[in-house]
């Protein structure tokens, strides 16, 4: 059953890989916790597992029960139940999570105290000026390949979420930094990931994460940094200098505009000087 439902959300959902890991990882529980019986579980059921897991946050306690309703929702698909026992339960009011953003000048801060003693560092500079640069989640990063990178007509090709490919452009710093990158790093031609280790593999997103948080550090930030908020920091200063929210929401791979709209915390004020300076009965 629960290969069935995999599949679901990764062919018919379209869903990423972390995502249906976390689904299925919340259901897997689900399973082992009722056994055989649980597609007979009802609304009280679902609430006393809930109930198992523990002093969980707002948030995950919210995932889980999306897991558990997309799960329902698929059985009834497969027509071995007929109403979905979670419609009943209300989740928690989850507000919006803005995390940490960076300044332009602490983005300089870090990128600048790098040391670019060898090729590491400068792959080391070329991961930050891509996450910043081309507003990259960490995923994407990790999985961009020599050959999505198309230096002379300014972008770069990535398959994000759901498989889902788009074309970003990408600035000249980031250029830079690639090509300096990409001239000195061994194993050029053994390996089509952009980002290698010492050792000619992949480097993986923890790798990742763990070399943004060292550089960080380095630079002596004192924010909670994570590849993330240089993607985040990157949409807000787009947005603060006057770029189309319909534009930044194409360049992330946002499939709602909504969600690019709570990524980014512009001021009140400044949406009501943009829309009154582009008001057509002004």
């Amino acid at each position: 059953m629960l290969k069935d439902y995999n599949y679901y959300l990764r062919i018919e959902r379209a869903m990423s890989q972390n995502t249906v890991a976390s689904y299925c990882s919340d259901v897997q529980k689900f399973l082992t916790h009722f056994g055989s019986e649980a597609h007979l579980a009802g609304t009280a059921d679902v609430e006393e597992f809930l109930g198992t897991l523990g002093n969980l946050s707002e948030r995950t306690q919210a995932r889980k029960l999306s897991s558990l309703k997309s799960f329902f929702d698929w059985l009834i698909m497969e027509g071995i139940i007929s109403e979905n026992p979670c419609d009943r339960i209300e989740g928690p009011k989850i507000g919006k999570y803005l995390p940490d953003v960076l300044s332009e000048t602490e983005v300089d801060m870090i990128i600048s105290a790098i040391e670019v003693k060898d090729w590491l560092g400068l792959r080391d500079r070329a991961i930050l000026e891509v996450l910043y640069g081309c507003g990259l989640r960490v995923s994407e990063a990790a999985n961009l390949k020599v050959s999505d990178i198309f230096f002379n007509e300014g972008f770069v090709r990535i398959i994000g979420k759901g498989d889902k490919e788009r074309l970003v452009p990408i600035g000249e710093l980031a250029v830079e930094a690639l090509e300096a990158y990409l001239e000195e790093r061994p194993l050029a031609s053994e390996c089509n990931a952009v980002f290698i280790n010492r050792y000619g593999n992949p480097l993986s997103r923890v790798s990742i994460f763990k070399t943004v948080k060292k550089l960080t550090l380095a630079a002596g930030i004192a924010k909670s940094i994570s590849p993330h908020t240089f993607r985040h920091s990157f949409a807000t200063h787009l947005i603060e200098k006057g770029a189309d929210l319909r534009a930044v929401q194409e360049m992330l791979g946002h499939e709602n505009l909504k969600t690019t709209e709570m990524y980014t915390h512009i001021e009140t004020g400044t949406w009501h000087r943009n829309i009154l300076a582009h008001h057509p009965r002004k």
